[in-house]
C-alpha cells in the first residue's frame, strides 16, 4: 500500500511518500503566503522523486499549523501524535520526542509502539523555536548557518533571560553594544532556547531514549545544549529530522488503512 503524509509547516512544507512501511519519496518547498500551492509542489516533488503518479495513492493525511490546507487529504492528524509516530518509526525505543520547528516547540512521552501518553508545547512565544535563532542571527549581522559554529568557539556563560523574541533580542542588541564576543553571545543565544525546550520536557519527564525532530534537529550547537542540560548521553537524530511529522502522517494513513 501506497501513503502519503503532508505536514504544511511556518516555514516550509514536507512530503513523504510510504510503501509497506519504506520511504520512497519525499519533497520540501517553502510555504509562503500560499499554503496550498506549497502543498501541491511538495506533493509533486515527491511524486517525482517515487516515480508514480498521485493516482498511485490510495491515502493521503496532514499534520502541521496548515493542514487544513491540504484539500486533499483524506483525513488531519495533530502534531503530537504525527511527531509521535514519526519518531518511532526512525528509532523504536524512542521514548522522548522532541519537535522543535520554526514556531513552536513540542515535547511528547511516548510508548512502545509510538502512541503519546503525555505531551507539553511551548507555543506562547518562538523564543524556543527555530524563529528564535533567526531572528537573533539578524541582530547580530551573521547568517544563519553561522550561528552554531561561533556557539562552538565558546565557554561562557552569560544569560538571557527575556520571555519573548523581542525582549530577548533588546538582550543581545546590549551585549552588542557591551562590545561582547559574537561567539560569546551566539552560545548564549542557543543555551537559552536550550533551556526553554528543556523546561518544556520536564513538564512530562525524561524518558529514554531521546529523540528529536523537526528542522532545528539540523542545528547542532542546538542539539548538544539541550542534551547537556538535559545530561543525557545521546539525543537521536533521523537524517533529515524536518521530514519526521510527515512520515508519522503517512504511517497513520497506513495504519487507518
Amino acid at each position: 500500500m501506497i501513503t502519503a503524509g503532508i505536514d504544511c509547516g511556518a516555514k516550509n512544507t514536507k512530503t513523504i511518500i510510504l510503501q509497506d512501511g519504506n520511504i520512497i519519496g519525499k519533497g520540501m518547498v517553502q510555504t509562503g503566503f500560499d499554503q496550498e500551492n506549497a502543498v501541491e509542489r511538495s506533493l509533486e516533488k515527491a511524486l517525482n522523486a517515487a516515480g508514480i503518479s498521485r493516482q498511485g495513492i490510495q491515502k493521503i493525511f496532514s499534520t502541521g499549523s496548515g493542514s487544513k490546507s491540504v484539500k486533499m487529504a483524506d483525513d488531519s492528524i495533530n502534531e503530537i501524535k504525527a511527531m509521535s509516530k514519526g519518531a518511532h518509526f526512525f528509532f523504536p525505543n524512542a521514548r522522548t520526542v522532541i519537535d522543535v520547528g520554526a514556531e513552536e516547540a513540542r515535547a511528547a512521552k511516548i510508548d512502545e509502539k509510538g502512541a503519546a501518553l503525555d505531551f507539553a508545547i511551548n507555543e506562547k512565544c518562538a523564543a524556543g523555536a527555530g524563529a528564535f535563532i533567526e531572528a537573533m542571527a539578524r541582530a547580530l549581522g551573521v547568517d544563519i548557518e553561522e550561528m552554531g559554529p561561533l556557539c562552538d568557539q565558546s565557554d561562557k556563560e552569560i544569560p538571557i533571560n527575556g520571555q519573548c523574541v523581542i525582549f530577548a533580542e533588546s538582550e543581545v542588541v546590549g551585549l552588542i553594544h557591551a562590545k561582547t564576543d559574537k561567539a560569546d553571545i551566539s552560545k548564549a543565544i542557543h543555551d537559552s532556547m536550550a533551556g526553554r525546550i528543556v523546561s518544556m520536557i520536564r513538564r512530562i519527564g525524561v524518558n529514554n531514549d531521546v529523540v528529536m525532530i523537526g528542522g532545528v534537529g539540523c542545528n547542532a550547537a542546538v542539539v548538544a545544549a539541550i542534551r547537556k542540560e538535559l545530561k543525557v548521553d545521546t539525543i537521536y537524530i533521523p537524517d533529515e529530522p524536518e521530514y519526521g511529522s510527515a512520515v508519522g502522517a503517512a504511517i497513520l494513513a497506513a495504519d487507518a488503512s
